[in-house]
């Protein structure tokens, strides 16, 4: 045992200079950066500001991505907990494989995946062809960039949710079933209360990554101004128009959403781990008694 005053010295550089290091590389990468973007569109009066980024085909923009974002991360809510569960609590042929083949959309270089989905979901794809006959069209329209979402974001929630099934212990599942309560009522009341905030939190990450996709969207959106045209798109259209200041007032108002987004997934966490912290060493007796007026 080292003295609460002389704690011994790690391999890696003491707080002083790991904290320099932190926040030089944090400055170059991060923070220069963002104070460029900032002060770029400081050369636009706030009327102009305002016009370009609330301009028809701006707030269009605004409409498809965030509409489309957060009916993937929904999806992927639901079928995110479903993977994760199954993943965790039963044994099956080929459970490795599956559990790699959730890690795809990480590897995959999003334009492949784009491209890919986009050949699957036309009219005359594998998928596309046989939904045709039903008079549903995905490619080209704004249901293929949520199909688009829900492929890169799946990860997000599955990840996020794994590891808190994990420590759920069986034994409080039994103890609800042996107090007479249906699955139902075992999974609102007993597992629910426990896995929501990792639950929440993985639904938030989807959506903040789904609303920056640009490499998967733009081969399956169709990119119709108005319609089907998400705002990294339009700020990478601008550019090509040479206006970029217009551009800069689009990416900063996505650098504010963006930002309080990451903001609510911090807060979202540390809630999380609060609830986890005081919660884990009661689950049995929690379930016992959440349950106690399940008992037929």
């Amino acid at each position: 045992m080292f003295p609460a005053a002389a704690k011994p010295n790690g391999v890696l550089p003491g707080f002083r200079l790991g904290l320099g290091y932190t926040l030089t590389y944090l400055t170059l990468l991060v923070l220069i950066p963002l104070a460029g973007l900032i002060l770029m569109s400081g050369q636009l009066s706030w009327a102009d500001f305002w016009a370009t980024a609330t301009g028809d085909r701006a707030l269009a923009s605004y409409r498809v991505t965030f509409g489309a974002s957060f009916a993937a991360a929904a999806v992927n809510a639901l079928f995110g907990l479903i993977v994760a569960w199954v993943l965790v609590r039963y044994p099956f042929p080929g459970k490795r494989f599956v559990d790699a083949l959730v890690d795809l959309p990480f590897a995959l270089p999003t334009a492949v995946a784009g491209i890919t989905l986009a050949t699957l979901y036309a009219e005359n794809g594998w998928i596309g062809e046989q939904l045709a006959t039903l008079g549903i069209r995905i490619a080209f329209k704004p249901a293929g960039i949520v199909v688009a979402l829900i492929f890169v974001t799946l990860p997000f929630v599955v990840r996020t949710l794994q590891p808190v099934i994990e420590d759920i212990e069986a034994e409080v599942e039994e103890a609800a079933a042996s107090l007479g309560a249906s699955r139902w009522q075992t999974f609102s009341r007993v597992l629910l209360p426990g896995i929501f905030p990792a639950w929440l939190t993985g639904f938030t990450l989807a959506f903040s990554r789904a609303i920056g996709e640009f490499g998967s969207v733009i081969f399956i959106a169709g990119n119709m101004p108005l319609i089907s045209e998400i705002t990294p798109l339009l700020i990478i259209s601008k550019l090509e128009q040479y206006d970029v200041l217009g551009a800069t007032a689009l990416a900063v108002v996505m650098l504010v959403i963006s930002f309080v987004m990451l903001l609510v997934i911090n807060l979202l966490q540390w809630w999380a781990a609060n609830r986890h912290s005081k919660s884990r060493d009661g689950d049995g007796a929690a379930g016992a008694v959440a349950l106690a007026g399940a008992r037929p």
